[in-house]
């Protein structure tokens, strides 16, 4: 049997280094110690507990035992950095992340009067945690029903910090705003409070997926947090049987930030939608917003950039709500923006503001739709035009026109592939001749989510696995198949950011010749691939292979062929 080699601690003048370090890095010591040894999290955080004589705990430990906000109030828990928890023989544990911050473990030991035993993990663990934690437990501590009460609307911007949220009397402002709060955190996109039989159920999309982050218990508290939401942004809160739409903006950190709310009934109450809009960190992505940025393959690259810099045409981008179409025309114009032509933009609305950009929001209430605004802007000298989307008949028809005229024309369309945007235009009575004319290629993209660089390990699929996903033991010899197990970093995920796949079909002249003649899509299909179009599949199958992503997520985003 082979011997287990012992894990060597760390020297004194390991410790002592990364000591000196941690300010100038501007990280606690436990994390500059672990960029200077170059561990992977759980291999540091055994290494630094066998040298500081404390126990392990890994996050399947934390997620296993129970919380005891009861002996450690959650807000002193938080500032302590420190979890109170009960295993389930129902010994008290407190799990460190930082073992070298002493006059935190001193004042643990004088506040805590209950017997404990201490335990270490890994700093990012137990800040993920508290996080997880935050929104549910900082508002309901010490909640009582009878006690909440929806309050009254803030003048102007909503204050939106820590201190806010653990100062507030009220426990459902405090339950809105720490919601509001770990929401942006985590990078979520939208918030979803979802009224049930019992009471609240609050998830976060992070990565394009719902994840589930709290329960609140009560009907009576559900009813007034989604009030409370409504009185934020100035909705009707004695009407209930309607969906409502509105707005309200909060300040964090002096940054301000938009969030727009959708109230639906529904069987239950009613549940809000909210779409978080951080316009300060959207210009911040767009001044480095690039193609290379966003995750396209080398050979994507460059057939986008080919085409973006077309002296006229019209280039497509395709894919459902929340793919990154427009991302990627932002990046494609920011690339091709060298002052020397006039781009303006008609979109609904301005995510990004691009600099040296005309860029015109829709209002269809003053009557400024996407047909009428186009049509505007050919009249004011365009090099480049950037159509947000095309939803009806007319604007599609003037923006081929556009295409033919001598113009450059980004634009995108919903179609769940390069081939049914050609049955979109065609229903919507574009002639096709014009259509194949004017279009120089088309891109169906898709975001897939990658796996987790710090808790990611190799794993074997099984013959079922493999069949589901449309693959043979044959084609995935050589494949490096890899998963997340879920960790701090990612919350629990196993996942940890995005990265963008394309199907691009260049067109070329017999592709416009079959278009022309309506040929069917079996035909086309094999026409684009004789021309060197890689199918979303086979570019999402290559992640896999690579292992940067699992089959069950690009299962998740792509069709099985």
């Amino acid at each position: 049997m082979r011997a287990i080699e012992p894990v060597l601690p760390f020297t004194a003048a390991e410790i002592a280094e990364a000591r000196r370090a941690a300010p100038g890095r501007g990280l606690p010591v436990p994390a500059t110690l672990e960029e200077l040894s170059g561990e992977a999290p759980e291999a540091f955080t055994t290494r630094l507990a066998q040298t500081l004589g404390y126990a392990a705990a890994t996050m399947d430990d934390l997620h296993r035992w129970q919380p005891a906000f009861d002996v450690l109030p959650f807000a002193e828990a938080s500032r302590a950095q420190t979890l109170p928890l009960r295993e389930a023989g129902g010994e008290l544990l407190m799990v460190l992340g930082d073992p070298f911050a002493a006059e935190r473990i001193e004042w643990i030991e004088h506040r805590v009067d209950a017997p404990f035993a201490w335990r270490l993990a890994h700093h990012a663990d137990v800040a993920a945690y508290l996080s997880r934690h935050e929104e549910g437990l900082s508002a309901m501590e010490g909640l009582l029903p009878s006690q909440a009460h929806a309050g009254g609307a803030d003048a102007g911007v909503e204050d939106l910090s820590f201190q806010s949220i653990t100062e507030d009397a009220s426990p459902v402002v405090r339950l809105v705003r720490s919601t509001l709060y770990d929401a942006l955190k985590t990078n979520a996109s939208d918030i979803h409070i979802e009224m049930g039989g019992t009471g609240l159920h609050i998830k976060y999309r992070i990565d394009g997926v719902l994840v589930p982050v709290a329960t609140v218990n009560g009907l009576d508290v559900a009813e007034q947090a989604v009030s409370r939401i409504k009185v934020m942004a100035e909705l009707d809160i004695s009407e209930r049987r309607v969906p409502q739409d509105g707005r309200f903006t909060v300040s964090l950190r002096g940054r301000e930030i938009d969030f727009r709310v959708s109230i639906m009934p529904s069987i239950f109450g009613e549940d809000a939608v909210l779409r978080i809009l951080d316009k300060q960190r959207l210009a911040d992505e767009a001044r480095g917003l690039t193609l290379d940025s966003l995750g396209f393959a080398a050979d994507d690259r460059l057939l986008i950039r080919r085409l973006a810099n077309e002296p006229y045409g019209m280039l497509l981008v395709t894919g459902p709500t929340g793919s990154g179409k427009t991302t990627s025309l932002y990046a494609a114009i920011s690339e091709t923006n060298h002052g020397r032509d006039k781009i303006i933009t008609i979109e609904d609305p301005v995510e990004y503001q691009l600099p040296g950009v005309l860029q015109i929001p829709v209002n269809e209430k003053k009557g400024l739709t996407f047909a009428r605004g186009l049509r505007s802007i050919l009249r004011h000298d365009p090099d480049r035009v950037m159509v947000g989307e095309i939803r009806d008949p007319e604007t599609a028809q003037i923006a081929v026109q556009a295409a033919l005229t001598g113009h450059l024309v980004f634009t995108t369309v919903h179609a769940n592939n390069v081939f049914d945007v050609l049955g979109r235009f065609t229903h919507m009575q574009v002639d096709p001749y014009s259509f194949a004319a004017a279009l120089n290629g088309i891109v169906a993209q898709r975001l897939v989510r990658l796996n987790c660089p710090h808790c990611s390990v190799p794993v074997k699929p099984t013959a079922e696995q493999l069949a589901v996903s449309g693959l043979s033991a044959a084609q995935v010899e050589g494949f490096r198949f890899m998963a997340g197990r879920g960790c701090g970093q990612c919350r629990s995920t196993g996942y940890q950011g995005r990265t963008a796949i394309a199907e691009i079909m260049v067109l070329t002249d017999e592709l416009r010749e079959m278009i022309v003649a309506r040929e069917p899509v079996r035909a086309l299909k094999e026409a684009a691939r004789r021309g060197g179009t890689r199918f979303l599949r086979d570019a999402a199958v290559a992640l896999v292979r690579e292992g940067r992503s699992s089959l069950e997520e690009i299962d998740r985003v792509t069709f099985v062929a």
